[in-house]
């Protein structure tokens, strides 16, 4: 049967233009283009809820009978909406030294978006060849869509070191009760859950009338269950710990950093700050707070040792170097220090930024890194624990590295807390840092440990184990924040299993799934898998 009769026979009157199958592959990219920009509203700062059954449905609505290649064509333009507006402050970090780098802003970040973009093309064309050889209707189509986008979402964060930035599930960050089942499935399952439950009104939009009421109880029976179950984990309270805190937020702009004397004023602004007048027992300074080798520099450590008396311990973000036999090695670290001026641990980043902190295939691309440095650095081992004295056991996560899901602590020493040393001056005021917080949030939420934030420019936090932000200094802002480390709870089923319990979740929509449809043949299946001519 032709997909025109067919559709002629699906339309309803009062449906809107955009499900009809009449629209040429340009018009579908174009809708496909406006929903993956919306994408973006539904992330901090903005939270829209609301934009993400649109953009989803409308996504999964231009899908219909259309064939892989199109389909692909489809998702590639909705991930260019979605990454080339969601990551566009990334063209920021170009202007800081914009005499060397500003021409190359706009290409680079065109360019990422569009190399991002394959992985929702990817998942929309495998939606459609599924939906060629086993067409299927209703709830199972919307399962198959959301199983497709969170294998091509999970592809994203692991393939070539990944970026799993700005991910489905962080539109529920900013909702205490929707983001805790992100302790059971993480953000990717958390992201299966949101995309499927988003595409919902798409699927009604297009289900027979018969059909219909099954999807609504099925939308309304998961949103109650959502917010009743993640209720239930965000009203627990995780009181603090007797472990006072210091965070200090310096403010000063990436274009000041690395000048030359401005070491001396940096150092003297960090210890004025510090010097304010209340307790702590841990002072937190951002990455590369001192731009130096503090290590290497006595005079500095004797000033910053006359600031940590009575058993007081600084954490601190500074570049490392270790010669070897091969050359000189930079690692970017973050140093504990106490009175006497001794390096006491540290830990070195492994997660590095691709072309910011080293140039993959060096050999062959003629490309400068963007930060300012003597050569490449060099990753560390792997995440770590830290023993501190007088303190909670800490995990490290320098900038980047907190946006990888169930990367950031090892599962062999459980850590009580996570510490975020990050310098994110490089995006001033854009909507970056409201992003990269948000993912310090999820990885609160499926660690069930807080996370402590000290951030050059901002946004410096205290967040528990919940989720939620005790405490913070915005983007732009000078100061310092005195509080209570927050309590730990006891291991998530996340950070039990990690992305298996992913699996299980899949699976067991799947398994529902199957059950329900052996209470009749969904009529709607004839409607999927028919390609456009």
């Amino acid at each position: 049967m032709g997909w025109r009769s067919t559709s002629d026979r699906f339309m309803k009157p009062g449906l809107p233009q955009f499900v009809s199958e009449d629209l040429n592959l340009f018009q579908r990219m174009g809708l496909a283009l406006a929903a993956g920009g919306l994408t973006v509203l539904t992330l901090p700062p903005f939270s829209w809820l609301i934009a993400v059954p649109v953009a989803f449905s409308v996504l999964f609505i231009v899908l219909r009978n259309i064939s892989t290649s199109r389909a692909f064509l489809v998702g590639w333009a909705f991930g260019l909406g979605q990454f080339g507006i969601g990551i566009s402050w990334i063209a920021e970090s170009f202007y800081v030294d914009a005499e060397r780098f500003g021409a190359l802003a706009i290409p680079a970040v065109a360019g990422l978006s569009a190399g991002l973009a394959i992985f929702p093309g990817m998942a929309a064309m495998l939606f459609a060849a599924i939906m060629q050889r086993r067409a299927v209707g209703g709830i199972a189509a919307g399962l198959l869509f959301a199983t497709c986008w969170v294998a091509t979402e999970w592809l994203r964060g692991h393939v070539l070191t990944g970026y799993p930035w700005n991910l489905a599930a962080y539109a529920l960050v900013d909702y205490a009760a929707l983001r805790q089942p992100a302790a059971w499935v993480g953000s990717y399952g958390l992201g299966f859950l949101t995309v499927f439950i988003g595409i919902l009104p798409g699927v009604l939009t297009v289900a027979a009338p018969k059909r219909r009421a099954p999807v609504l109880v099925l939308f309304a029976v998961a949103v109650a269950g959502f917010w009743v179950g993640g209720a239930l984990r965000s009203g627990q309270d995780m009181p603090p710990t007797d472990v006072a805190l210091r965070i200090v937020q310096g403010n000063v702009p990436q274009v000041e950093k690395w000048v030359p004397g401005s070491r001396q004023r940096t150092l003297e602004k960090y210890l004025g700050l510090s010097a304010q007048p209340g307790r702590f027992d841990l002072l937190l300074w951002p990455e590369t707070a001192f731009p130096g080798f503090l290590d290497e520099d006595a005079a500095a450590r004797a000033r910053i040792s006359a600031a940590l008396p009575d058993g007081r311990i600084l954490l601190t973000g500074a570049p490392d170097r270790v010669e070897g036999d091969g050359g000189t090695r930079y690692f970017n670290t973050v140093q504990a220090y106490d009175g006497s001026g001794e390096v006491l641990t540290g830990y070195a980043k492994h997660h590095l930024v691709p072309f910011g902190e080293y140039v993959p295939l060096k050999g062959w691309l003629p490309i400068e890194r963007l930060t300012e440095g003597l050569g490449d650095f060099t990753p560390g081992p792997g995440p770590r624990t830290l023993a501190i004295p007088g303190a909670p056991l800490v995990a490290v996560a320098i900038c980047y590295e907190i946006i990888f899901p169930g990367h950031v602590v090892d599962d062999l020493f459980r850590p009580d807390w996570i510490f975020n040393a990050t310098n994110d001056a490089w995006f001033g005021t854009s909507i970056g840092p409201e992003q990269h917080l948000a993912s310090a949030r999820m990885r609160a939420v499926e660690e069930g440990l807080p996370v402590v934030r000290a951030a050059n420019t901002g946004i410096s936090a205290i967040i528990d184990a919940n989720g939620n932000v005790v405490a913070r200094l915005d983007t732009g802002e000078t100061g310092t924040i005195d509080a209570g480390l927050p309590g730990a709870r006891t291991p998530t089923p996340y950070a039990r299993f990690g992305d298996w319990t992913l699996l299980v979740l899949v699976f067991g929509c799947w398994v529902f799934g199957w059950l329900a449809s052996l209470l009749g043949r969904d009529p709607d299946a004839r409607h999927f898998g028919t390609e456009v001519s």
